[in-house]
């Protein structure tokens, strides 16, 4: 299967509080960069005839390769003007955390947690138990099992550092105040059906 980058999801001069430049980045490098990975890794060998050690490599190599590009495809779907969540996503977090105020207090402390460190927070949806939760992963590799993220703060050093050198909590605050709720709304929507 060949993978391609799909158009940008937010237009990068329009997120309040961060740079389009580190947007840009974000957009080309990383997730651009994901995708030509993951491709490379597909090409490149022939599974079949692999041998167990190379083939194991490889299969790790896939799942990060994947995993980030659905990971920061989600972290840019969910950056744009600043919006609040609509009644139905509000209730939802509401069920799983309490409240809504009660959900960003963690997901922001989370995102905090991992500041001067790597790693993602995400919003996913756990099918499993038919509600959001708040995941922590230290990698491109650990995530719910079954989980959809529906939201996702990027939280390795070069989300924030070029923009606010080693302040990850003010990055955290600009993140909050820059969810793009619309477009969480029709992930989340997405997933009800």
């Amino acid at each position: 299967m060949t993978y391609a980058t799909k158009p940008p999801s937010c237009d990068p001069s329009r997120v309040r509080g961060m740079s389009e430049p580190r947007i840009v980045s974000h957009y080309e490098t990383d997730y651009g960069g994901a995708v030509k990975r993951l491709n490379l890794i597909d090409e490149k060998h022939d599974y079949a005839t692999a041998p167990g050690f190379l083939l194991n490599g490889l299969k790790r190599e896939q799942l990060i390769a994947t995993n980030s590009m659905i990971l920061l495809d989600v972290f840019l779907e969910g950056l744009g003007d600043e919006s609040e969540p609509e009644a139905s996503l509000k209730d939802a977090l509401a069920r799983g955390f309490g409240s809504l105020d009660r959900w960003r207090a963690e997901f922001i402390a989370m995102g905090k947690a991992l500041g001067g460190g790597s790693g993602w927070v995400l919003l996913s949806w756990s099918p499993r138990d038919r509600q959001l939760v708040n995941q922590w992963a230290s990698d491109h590799w650990h995530t719910l099992a079954g989980g959809t993220p529906t939201l996702a703060l990027d939280m390795y050093e070069h989300s924030y550092h070029i923009d606010r050198g080693a302040k990850a909590a003010d990055y955290v605050d600009v993140f909050m105040s820059a969810i793009n709720w619309p477009a969480v709304q029709r992930s989340y929507d997405g997933l009800q059906r």
